[in-house]
């Protein structure tokens, strides 16, 4: 798992984002939002606090790591 932890400026950079998503889910009503939009708020939520990027997971599970030549 350690090869998914992200670097400090990127932990911050999701608590900016996450921030964003989360007040903007407030502003518009958490009822009146549409349970997708969850999601993303959620996943930066995890990174900023685990260090953890499920995106970056899901990414390599997909595509693969590049290989150096």
């Amino acid at each position: 798992m350690e090869k998914y932890k992200i670097s400090q400026p990127m932990r911050f950079f999701f608590f900016v984002a996450s921030s964003f998503l989360w007040l903007g889910l407030w502003f518009t009503g958490f009822g009146n939002a549409h349970f997708l939009l969850y999601i993303p708020a959620v996943f930066f939520a995890f990174a900023v606090v685990t260090g953890i990027c499920p995106g970056l997971i899901v990414s390599n599970l997909l595509f693969g790591k590049k290989s150096s030549s």
